[in-house]
């Protein structure tokens, strides 16, 4: 249902473009001092699998962990990881990325990374930590800045893969915050080793080597007495060095770096800054909005000629500035010494930052970041650009699969009214909402939707956003397939008018007839569905075009075409990584008819997995799926796997009782099932869309509490269901649970 750009993507690659330089180690640069003790002792054979590396800001953590990796003998992937991260199919990507350039992780880690229907915690996860533990060479895996991370998601991940870390290998978390592992078990178990300011610090011998290295020569005396007021903190004696080389008197330093953020704050608005030219300052202070920066980005976004010249002179004077890339072209400041940059444009200049970062958004935009230059767009505050950027930036993030990317984008406009003025969005937002399993957001996104185009008489026409909106109520079907039809009919005019070409509009126009029992004309609709579909790259319009041709085969007792277009269907999604439910039961029931039950119950198993996905939102292929999946479990004389589906099918019908010819044939299967006697012992096949939804949640490190609070559930709720799971699994426990899922193929099976 959703229209893409024709090309399609290569195997074995992120489904995004990664940004490199966040893979890229980190230089271990001149004037430095070495660690070599803490390599030593990192690097000791034998060490624990796991490494925490916490300090605050300024102790040295990545170049401890460069020096280490500077050394010859052993492999490191690496990733800098920063706000975006907070997305786990992003922060996956990047791992895999990682540990790909080191050792091949294999096709199928980057498959379920692109997909749009794979579960994290029930597949991508497991699929990672695999391709991770199978690593036949030793690897040191950094995650730098990782207390960047909030999303609840993405921590758990960390934490299973932490407990997947193959023998001589190693898993690095630093950051400024304790990290997103069991800390405490790992402790008792010997897991983890753990490296904190104390060990950070440097001794006076280093603090001494700082100074001479900085070309600030000082007696015994002034350098134990300045050691022992930073307490070997390496930001405080780096600054003291440029305040001494600036002419700043020993004492001054000494009660200027304590190892206090706050005293050097102070120090950096009355001495350092004050020290320099006010052009440096501007220069300073103004660009600390940058994320990273370039000489071209800092001309932009201070309008001033000259900037790329101030920049390179900079990178020269000092090592505040940490660069990005092997050309010398992108750098990014320290982030203690940006953080001090920002509080400081913040107090002399407050009125400048928006100012400053919509030049960013909009020199990104120009030079092919529209990524960046979106999130810029919201640091400052610009609600027009930033839904301008998010309409054209839907298409390909949603392609990745990066659904919380997404809805961090929407959460974002709605808070601000964003989304009224651009109702486009809204259709996306409500899109999105119904193909993740998230019906009541989609329906108070198409409330949004109906309201814009039908609430406000006076508005201006649009078009395009008005054929968008009657496809959406044409997939939602909130008004029975009469309505349907006539969304269909009036989007495909609209199109039309606006010489748009897309596959989504005859598709349910033929959707429409077939539900109004009038099959006249549908399977061309059909055909002509399919055949733009591939023009245009809409994988997944495609495969549910030819699951409905195939349906139209099987109600004509063609069941050798009916699988054969079930099997096209499926071919389509393979590009993208997808499966389709509707295609896995029309295969399985072919699969019966023929007399193929291995591939019947394998058909099956993946049904269930994607079952969660398809609700109320998209009745029309919610309710077709069960049907043909309840035939399925009849077959096999499942009867409380048909019953469980068919009380699936009347909440929907509940919610949408204007499906047309689907009410017929659910009240025949109801007649069916109430005629039935046999036993009906709920097992695997009778979990319910709500058990499946919280069954790869239990692979996870979260208890129960925290399962809700990311489903939006009740403990309560989690826990009753996490026990029916259990009943119906023959499990006693949640390990348990976890393990027979995997052996049936609920979950994917992760090493050891």
């Amino acid at each position: 249902m959703r229209q893409y750009p024709s090309q399609t993507r290569p195997a074995a690659r992120p489904g995004f473009d990664l940004m490199t330089s966040k893979l890229r180690r980190p230089a271990a640069r001149p004037g430095t001092i070495p660690r070599s003790a803490l390599i030593g002792r990192l690097a000791a054979g034998g060490s624990p699998p796991i490494v925490s590396v916490v300090a605050p800001s300024g102790y040295g953590k990545t170049t401890l962990l460069a020096q280490w990796a500077a050394r010859d003998g052993e492999a490191f992937a690496w990733v800098s990881l920063d706000d975006r991260d907070n997305d786990p199919k992003v922060l996956l990507s990047y791992v895999a990325a990682a540990l790909d350039s080191v050792q091949p992780v294999g096709d199928q880690v980057f498959e379920a990374l692109a997909s749009n229907t794979s579960s994290v915690p029930g597949t991508v996860v497991p699929r990672l930590g695999s391709a991770f533990w199978s690593m036949t060479a030793p690897v040191v895996l950094v995650l730098d800045d990782a207390h960047l991370l909030w999303n609840t998601e993405c921590r758990d991940a960390l934490s299973v893969l932490a407990d997947h870390v193959p023998p001589g290998s190693r898993l690095i978390l630093a950051g400024r915050d304790t990290p997103p592992l069991r800390i405490a078990r790992l402790r008792v178990e010997g897991r983890i080793l753990e490296i904190g300011p104390a060990e950070l610090s440097l001794s006076r011998q280093e603090a001494a080597s700082l100074l001479h290295a900085a070309d600030v020569p000082l007696g015994d005396d002034d350098v134990a007495a300045l050691h022992q007021r930073t307490e070997g903190w390496a930001a405080g004696l780096y600054l003291a060095a440029l305040y001494l080389r600036e002419g700043g008197s020993v004492q001054g330093a000494e009660d200027a770096f304590g190892g206090d953020d706050r005293l050097v704050s102070q120090y950096m608005e009355s001495e350092f800054l004050g020290r320099i030219s006010a052009r440096h300052r501007e220069f300073l202070t103004r660009t600390a909005v940058l994320n990273r920066m370039c000489g071209p980005l800092c001309e932009a976004v201070l309008d001033q000629p000259g900037s790329a010249a101030e920049l390179a002179e900079l990178v020269r004077s000092n090592l505040l500035l940490v660069p990005l890339d092997r050309r010398g072209f992108w750098f990014r400041y320290h982030h203690l010494f940006r953080d001090m940059l920002l509080a400081e444009l913040e107090r002399l200049e407050p009125g400048l930052l928006p100012v400053l970062r919509r030049r960013a958004a909009a020199w990104c935009e120009a030079n092919g970041l529209p990524e960046e230059a979106l999130e810029y767009a919201m640091a400052a505050g610009d609600v027009d650009a930033a839904a301008r950027l998010a309409q054209s930036l839907w298409v390909p993030t949603d392609r990745q699969g990066r659904f919380v990317t997404l809805q961090r984008w929407f959460r974002w406009l709605d808070d601000r009214d964003g989304i009224a003025r651009y109702p486009l969005i809204a259709v996306w937002a409500a899109v999105l909402a119904a193909e993740t399993g998230r019906p009541a957001q989609a329906e108070r996104w198409a409330d949004i939707v109906d309201s814009w185009q039908y609430g406000d008489s006076s508005r201006p026409a649009d078009p395009v956003t008005e054929a968008w909106a009657g496809v959406l109520r044409a997939i939602m079907c909130r008004r029975g397939v009469e309505q349907m039809r006539t969304d269909a009919d009036e989007a495909v005019r609209k199109f039309t008018a606006a010489n748009t070409m897309t596959p989504v509009a005859p598709l349910f126009q033929a959707l429409a007839r077939i539900l109004s029992d009038d099959h006249d004309g549908s399977d061309a609709l059909l055909e002509d569905a399919v055949r733009i579909a591939e023009e245009v790259g809409a994988h997944e319009v495609q495969a549910d075009a030819l699951c409905e041709r195939s349906l139209l085969a099987m109600a004509n007792g063609d069941w050798s075409r009916a699988e054969t277009l079930a099997a096209q269907a499926r071919d389509a999604l393979r590009p993208i990584g997808m499966e389709a439910l509707l295609a896995s039961a029309v295969l399985a029931r072919a699969a019966v008819y023929r007399g193929d039950l291995t591939a019947a119950r394998r058909e099956l198993v993946s049904a269930q997995r994607l079952r969660p996905l398809l609700t109320y939102a998209i009745p029309h292929l919610a309710v077709q799926a069960r049907i043909q999946l309840i035939h399925v479990h009849l077959a096999f004389a499942d009867i409380a796997g048909a019953r469980t589906l068919l009380r699936e099918i009347e909440e929907i019908l509940k919610r949408r009782p204007g499906l047309g010819t689907l009410v017929d044939e659910a009240l025949e299967l109801r007649a069916r099932l109430s005629a039935e006697r046999g036993p009906a012992t709920p097992g695997m096949s009778s979990l319910t869309t709500a058990e499946l939804r919280v069954l790869p949640m239990l692979a996870t490190h979260l208890s129960f509490p925290e399962i809700g609070a990311e489903m939006f559930l009740s403990p309560h709720t989690v826990k009753s269901q996490a026990m029916s799971i259990y009943r119906k699994l023959g499990a006693s426990s949640r390990n348990q649970a976890v393990i027979r899922s995997r052996e049936l193929g609920l979950l994917e099976g992760i090493a050891p």
